[in-house]
């Protein structure tokens, strides 16, 4: 997606070879006109898998999981990363490290809102080490949905977590992927 690119390069830092802040437009302050671009784009990609369902982390999966969503015609849920008193259900959870946060958690969702037999699809907003994504798909797997594929708003390509999805043999659509990015040469994508 040439325009989430061209955002990244203009309103992205790059932190370190390995850390990219997005939050003036993606993941604090959020262009909510982008992130419905971006819900269409991957609800054109996956239109045609029959999803009953996109699926996310809280927090920063919520507002892309949403457009898609609304773009798709369907509901979406999100993965709880602390357990609220007004959880009561039975639920789906996975253990989850989160890179950028550098803690393990436990995220979960009530199994009545996801249910056997739906189709689902997975939405974030990034693809690096693959942790949160494979923790979602467990939850997937355990519910008895099927998994119709993984959308992804940034992917870090020099990071695993592409090669561990396809490993479960997840499609994976990412709007923007970066090859390589460091302070000093800027940020490279693979077209």
């Amino acid at each position: 997606m040439k325009e989430l690119q061209e955002r990244i390069c203009q309103n992205g830092i790059v932190l370190s070879d390995s850390v990219l802040k997005v939050d003036a437009f993606l993941n604090h302050q959020v262009d909510s006109a982008l992130a419905m671009k971006i819900g269409q784009e991957f609800a054109k990609h996956f239109g045609d898998k029959e999803i009953t369902k996109v699926l996310t982390i809280e927090a920063s999966g919520i507002q892309f999981a949403l457009a898609t969503a609304f773009a798709l015609g369907v509901p979406f849920v999100y993965a709880k990363k602390k357990k609220a008193v007004t959880q009561t259900d039975e639920l789906y959870t996975a253990f989850v490290h989160s890179f950028t946060r550098q803690e393990t958690y436990q995220i979960s969702i009530q199994k009545r809102y996801l249910q056997k037999g739906e189709r689902v699809l997975i939405v974030d907003d990034f693809l690096a080490t693959g942790a949160a994504l494979i923790g979602l798909c467990d939850i997937v797997q355990d519910a008895e949905a099927e998994l119709v594929g993984v959308g992804c708003v940034v992917e870090k390509s020099f990071q695993e977590g592409r090669g561990l999805l396809e490993q479960r043999g997840v499609a994976i659509h990412s709007l923007a992927r970066i090859e390589s990015m460091s302070p000093d040469t800027g940020i490279q994508f693979i077209d």
